[in-house]
């Protein structure tokens, strides 16, 4: 028989498990409620690091290093001097290449000038022509009366056969230099246009042992040392934009459902804690896992066989503003956390940067070697060539 004692005990058992029953299904109905309500709306992952381009800075000639401006870790802007490569042969080349471009005008002109010439000779041949046919008249006309003997007739035809073979080799001189010349001026002769592209590549040349930085960012990777012979296309250095870098999350392919571009998200980096956001969005999802990309991707039809859950990688773009605030490295940690309430968003992105691509300005069309051709062609031409100036308007603008 149950004392008080023990029925009070039992009772007081019987509450307690109820009011932990209560507690237990309050907590499962909150989170559930929590999980539906809030939680079922985010996707978040810590695989997530930092990346940017690497833009490589290569020798596009080779040559020796004169000097290097720069070092690993320094801040440098666009047009910023990195490297200086010895320009004494490429300074030799354009001499050369100047002064044939001066003879090739000189000779074109020469052309010019014996076309005017032959033209003159051809009006002088023609003239002994009539005269010799004259001569030749004259005597057919008086052999008959004995006034003229058969052997002087026979002089003057072989004159006149002599002043027509003279007269067609200055007009086959003439059609000679009219097929070299034909259709052109001085400025616009082939000979002068090939000079003329010989003293831009040159000019090119020279303009390539001076490295400028095309972008504004960080030196990394510095390989290249004073006195080093370099040759075309090694890498030097490399220089990593942190103005426009974005993050990688790798997120679970079952996390992938809603999870769609231009959606909002909130980051967090380790570097500075969890009291620093970074506010970005969605801006592509990759065409494919990572091991599908590897070296040496898995061949899952081949051995044994286990599951393994993939991860895709997530292009996620973050406030310039909030880079500029707090600015991060390549291959920091980051913890995301992507917002997939609104799945109204397209899957595959059209458009990944909102700012385009690095570019780097061309070397060529330099108007001070524009000046430069002109004033060569002008002083060996004889006369201002209108085409060629014309050309260097429209190349400088001026």
């Amino acid at each position: 028989m149950d004392t008080p004692n023990n029925a009070s005990n039992d009772r007081r058992r019987k509450i307690g498990f109820a009011i932990l029953g209560v507690i237990v299904l309050v907590g499962a109905i909150a989170w559930f409620a929590r999980w539906f309500l809030i939680s079922s709306h985010y996707q978040s992952t810590d695989d997530a690091y930092i990346s940017s381009d690497l833009v490589q800075i290569t020798s596009e000639i080779p040559g020796t290093v004169l000097a290097v401006r720069v070092d690993d870790t320094q801040s440098v802007e666009r047009g910023t001097a990195l490297v200086e490569l010895d320009p004494a042969d490429a300074r030799v080349a354009a001499n050369s290449a100047e002064a044939q471009l001066a003879r090739a005008v000189r000779n074109v002109r020469g052309l010019f000038a014996q076309r005017d010439q032959l033209q003159a000779q051809i009006a002088q041949r023609e003239s002994d022509v009539k005269r010799a046919q004259d001569d030749v008249s004259r005597r057919e006309g008086l052999l008959s009366d004995g006034a003229v003997s058969g052997e002087e007739l026979s002089h003057v035809r072989d004159a006149l056969t002599a002043s027509r073979a003279a007269l067609d080799g200055a007009r086959q001189q003439l059609n000679a230099t009219e097929a070299q010349i034909s259709g052109t001026t001085i400025e616009t002769h082939p000979q002068v246009l090939d000079a003329e592209a010989a003293v831009r590549n040159v000019a090119l040349t020279l303009h390539r042992t001076q490295l400028r930085a095309p972008v504004a960012g960080v030196i990394v990777k510095r390989s290249v040392e004073v006195g080093q012979r370099v040759a075309a296309g090694a890498p030097l250095m490399g220089l990593v934009p942190l103005d426009d870098v974005w993050v990688d999350a790798n997120f679970k392919e079952v996390q992938l459902r809603y999870i769609r571009v231009g959606q909002p998200v909130s980051l967090h980096a380790d570097l500075y804690g969890s009291h620093v956001e970074y506010h970005g969005k969605v801006a592509g999802l990759s065409a494919g896992s990572g091991s599908a990309f590897a070296l040496l991707p898995a061949q899952n039809a081949s051995g044994n066989w286990i599951k393994i859950v993939q991860r895709i990688p997530v292009r996620i773009v973050i406030d310039p503003q909030d880079l500029k605030d707090h600015p991060l490295r390549v291959g920091l940690s980051m913890s995301v956390e992507v917002n997939v309430q609104d799945a109204s968003g397209p899957l595959v992105a059209t458009q990944v940067r909102s700012t385009p691509l690095p570019t780097q300005a061309s070397a060529g069309d330099d108007p001070d070697v524009e000046q430069r051709i002109r004033d060569i062609v002008v002083q060996n031409a004889g006369h201002t060539p209108q085409g060629s100036l014309a050309r260097a308007v429209a190349v400088t603008g001026r």
